[in-house]
């Protein structure tokens, strides 16, 4: 309910709303087109208030989150953060989470459709002794992405140049319009950007400084075309009991060097005997095609389409495609349609690439 008043703003500015996960949120401004464009050439603002907050404390945060999932949390200093997956025993994928570290407390943030689910899977792993407490805060707050290549400017106009030129995942508490929020490198995608978190009663105020400062407003359906274009996982997608994190292109959220954690002995296994058997790719296709269709390479079936959006320059999916059978430049049917292989910005295939997903735009 603390939202109503940012969804008054937004509708006054054109704002189409359709339920996700539970919560109200604003698919297109009417303006899909200049969004667009806004990302390549300036700065878009979108609403990610649906995804989840989780805040996780007390004492043995740290340990629990180095323990429950893929990175490194215990390299990790107040004012940094990290991408990690959360997997099951087996590895299999569940969710990818941007963490953030601050002085007592780690919040996370994850998909709209597994808040709940982590919540109730993180407790179990909870024991007597473990002094860890989680709450969802996902109510009261409302999380922006701003995305561009002229992000960097809008955020010096905002005399938030401070947190200008840092590493991936550091964050700041500032003051803008005299509310506090938290701004972190990063716009959740592979786009240069950043995040911000903003108390919930005070979106509204937020939002509209940031569109009057030039951010275009951006709704979920751009963002998911954008999402598709730069390769981002996601769960009931990507993200499933069929792969797991290295088949995903999730390697930059991988931590090859730290103890046990849950499904780090398959992970090891997979990387020191070059076990992984499919790989997360983009494809180029020459017509629509329906998730779920079957990727072949003559009569073989390869692979299977796990996404597709229709773009200004054609038609573009990802797909897990068998190993053996080729990456980029394979030439593939999809259905009725043709396409072929290429990368996406943000993944990564081996623990020695460093991650440049917050470098560039797909085009």
């Amino acid at each position: 309910m603390m939202k109503e008043k940012l969804q008054v703003v937004q509708a006054a500015a054109g704002a189409v709303f359709e339920e996700i996960a539970g919560d109200k949120i604003p698919v297109s401004f009417a303006n899909d087109v200049a969004a667009m464009q806004a990302v390549r050439e300036g700065v878009a603002i979108c609403d990610r208030s649906h995804w989840g907050i989780i805040r996780v404390t007390d004492e043995d945060r740290i340990r629990f989150l180095h323990n429950q999932s893929t990175n490194d949390f215990q390299i990790l200093k107040p004012g940094q953060g990290c991408d990690t997956v959360f997997v099951s025993s087996t590895a299999r994928t569940i969710d990818l989470a941007t963490a953030y570290v601050t002085e007592d407390a780690v919040l996370l943030i994850v998909s709209p459709n597994r808040r709940q689910y982590l919540i109730d899977w993180l407790d179990r792993y909870i024991f007597f002794a473990d002094r860890v407490q989680l709450e969802d805060v996902t109510g009261e707050t409302a999380i922006f992405s701003l995305l561009g290549t002229k992000s960097d400017e809008i955020l010096a106009q905002l005399d938030l140049s401070s947190i200008i030129g840092q590493a991936y995942a550091n964050h700041q508490l500032v003051q803008l319009q005299d509310v506090e929020i938290r701004v972190a490198v990063g716009s959740g995608l592979a786009i240069p950007g950043y995040t911000l978190i903003v108390p919930a009663d005070k979106a509204a105020i937020v939002w509209n400084h940031l569109v009057e400062t030039g951010a275009v407003p951006l709704g979920d359906r751009v963002w998911e075309q954008l999402r598709i274009e730069q390769g981002r996982p996601v769960p009931d997608k990507e993200l499933t009991e069929d792969y797991n994190p290295l088949e995903a292109g999730l390697w930059q959220t991988i931590s090859f060097n730290k103890g046990c954690y849950i499904g780090q002995e398959t992970i090891a296994r997979l990387n020191t005997y070059k076990g992984v058997k499919q790989h997360l790719w983009g494809i180029r296709l020459n017509a629509p095609a329906a998730p779920g269709s079957i990727i072949t390479v003559g009569e073989e079936k390869v692979g299977i389409l796990t996404s597709y959006t229709d773009t200004d320059k054609g038609s573009f999916g990802l797909g897990y495609i068998r190993t053996k059978a080729g990456g980029v430049g394979l030439q593939v049917k999809v259905g009725e349609a043709t396409g072929e292989v290429v990368d996406v910005p943000f993944l990564t295939r081996s623990p020695d690439r460093s991650d440049s997903s917050t470098d560039a735009i797909h085009s």
